[in-house]
C-alpha cells in the first residue's frame, strides 16, 4: 500500500486513509455479525444464510458464533446432545495405544503459553472423544490424522458437542478417510491431477516428469489442512469453509495451493525428490481469502463429476462420503451448500457470459491463462461483497456425483 494518498503528501493523511480503511473493516464485521446471529434467530433456522456467510470472506470471524453456526452446518440438535459414555473404553478399545501416541504427539496443536495442566486435560478429552466415536460406529476405522482434525472442534466448542459434531462429520464428510483400506481416500486424491490439469497443463505435465504423485497432499486432505498449519486461525477460517461446503472442497483447495505456487513448483529441478519437498512444506503466509475463492470457482466449474474418478471408485460409490452427503442433505432438510458457490460463480459473469464455458483446457498454448483466475484476483478482499450480490439461495442445481 502506498502510505502517500492521490490527494495529500504527508503522514497525516496517510493516517486517515489507515483510520477510514479500519473504520470500514470494522463497519464490515458488524454487518456480518448481525446478518448471522438474524440467520440463526430465523425460524427455521436460515441455514443457507449462514452456509453463505461462512464461506464469504473472514468466514465466521469468531469462535463464540462457531459455537452456535458449525451444529447448525452440521445439523446436530445442541439441545438434544447424547451422554457420554460411562464405560471405559481405553481398557476395551484396540485403537487406544494408537490414539494414546497421536495425542501425545499432537502438543503443537493446542495454543502456545497454554499451562500444561490445562493442555494435559484437554488431551485427555481428546482420547475420550476419540474412542466413544469409533465405539458407537464400528464401521469407522481410525487413521493417524484423524485427531488433527477432532482437537479443532475440541478446542473450539469443548468436549461434550465436540463428539456430537465429530461423530457426524466422521460418518459423511470423513467417511472415505475411515474404511479399512485407503482405497478411497487414493481416489480422492486422484482427483488433484486431472483438477491441476484443466487449469494448468503446463505445471500439470511438468509433476507427470517429476513423477511427484499426489502423496505431498495426503496429510492436507485427511487432517484437513489442521496438522500443517500453524496458525489456529488459518486453520478455523478453512473449517468454516469446508463445514459449509461438499465433502470433496478441500481436495480442490489443495489443487489451488499447488496452482498458487506454480512458478516455485516450474524453477524446481524436475525430479520426484525436489517437487515432493517443495509441495510437502506448505508456506504459512498463503492469502486464504483469495484461495478459497479460487477453490469455489474451479468446484463449480469442474465439479466432481467431471473429474473422471475411475471406475472402482464409481462401484464403491455407496461408501463414499460424496455419495452419503446426499442422504445426510435429504435428512438434514437443508440447501445444497454447492449452491452458493454455483450462485457467486455466476453472478461473477455478465449476462451473456453465463451460457459459455469459461475455463477452457489451453492444450495449444500453455501459457494462456484461464477466465476464472483472472474473475477471482480480486476476490480475496472484496469476497464476502461477492456473495452478497449474487443470487438469492435456491435448490436450483442438482449435482451428480457419480453418473
Amino acid at each position: 500500500m502506498d502510505l502517500r494518498s492521490a490527494e495529500g503528501d504527508g503522514p497525516t493523511s496517510s493516517r486517515w486513509d489507515g483510520g477510514a480503511e479500519k473504520a470500514d473493516f470494522t463497519a464490515k464485521r458488524k454487518k456480518k455479525v448481525a446478518e448471522i446471529y438474524q440467520a440463526l434467530n430465523s425460524d427455521p433456522t436460515d441455514v443457507a444464510a449462514l452456509r453463505r456467510m461462512a464461506i464469504s470472506e473472514g468466514g465466521l470471524l469468531t469462535d463464540e458464533i462457531r459455537q452456535k453456526v458449525w451444529p447448525k452446518l452440521l445439523n446436530v440438535n445442541t439441545s438434544d446432545l447424547p451422554p457420554i459414555s460411562g464405560k471405559d473404553l481405553r481398557q476395551v478399545s484396540k485403537d487406544y495405544q494408537q490414539v494414546l501416541l497421536d495425542v501425545r504427539r499432537s502438543l503443537r496443536r493446542f495454543p502456545p503459553g497454554m499451562p500444561d495442566e490445562q493442555r494435559e486435560g484437554l488431551q485427555e478429552e481428546l482420547i475420550d472423544i476419540i474412542l466413544l466415536v469409533l465405539e458407537r460406529n464400528p464401521q469407522l476405522h481410525y487413521y493417524q490424522g484423524y485427531h488433527d482434525i477432532v482437537v479443532t472442534f475440541l478446542l473450539v466448542v469443548g468436549e461434550r458437542l465436540a463428539t456430537s459434531l465429530v461423530e457426524k462429520l466422521s460418518t459423511h464428510h470423513l467417511r472415505d478417510f475411515m474404511d479399512p483400506t485407503m482405497d478411497n481416500t487414493k481416489h480422492i486424491l486422484n482427483c488433484l491431477m486431472p483438477i491441476i490439469d484443466q487449469v494448468n497443463p503446463e505445471l500439470h505435465d511438468f509433476m507427470q516428469s517429476a513423477e511427484v504423485g499426489t502423496i505431498f497432499a495426503l496429510s492436507w486432505l485427511i487432517t484437513w489442512f489442521g496438522h500443517v498449519l500453524s496458525d489456529f486461525r488459518h486453520v478455523v477460517r478453512l473449517y468454516d469453509f469446508f463445514l459449509a461446503c461438499h465433502p470433496l472442497m478441500p481436495i480442490y483447495f489443495a489443487a489451488v495451493i499447488v496452482l498458487y505456487r506454480e512458478q516455485e513448483v516450474l524453477d524446481c529441478d524436475c525430479d520426484m525428490a525436489s517437487v515432493h519437498h517443495l509441495l510437502s512444506q506448505i508456506p504459512q503466509d498463503l492469502p486464504y481469502e483469495t484461495l478459497i475463492s479460487r477453490a469455489g470457482d474451479l468446484f463449480v466449474q469442474f465439479p466432481p463429476s467431471k473429474l473422471a474418478l475411475d471406475a472402482a471408485a464409481q462401484q464403491q460409490a455407496e461408501k463414499t462420503a460424496a455419495s452419503t452427503f446426499k442422504d445426510f442433505e435429504l435428512a438434514s432438510a437443508q440447501q445444497r451448500p454447492d449452491t452458493v458457490l454455483r450462485q457467486r460463480f455466476r453472478g461473477l459473469l455478465r449476462p451473456d457470459e453465463r451460457t459459455k464455458d469459461v475455463l477452457t483446457k489451453p492444450r495449444t498454448n500453455h501459457f494462456v491463462k484461464l477466465a476464472v483466475m483472472g474473475l477471482t484476483v480480486a476476490l480475496g478482499a472484496a469476497a464476502l461483497a461477492v456473495v452478497k450480490s449474487a443470487l438469492e439461495w435456491a435448490p436450483k442445481f442438482q449435482l451428480q456425483l457419480f453418473p
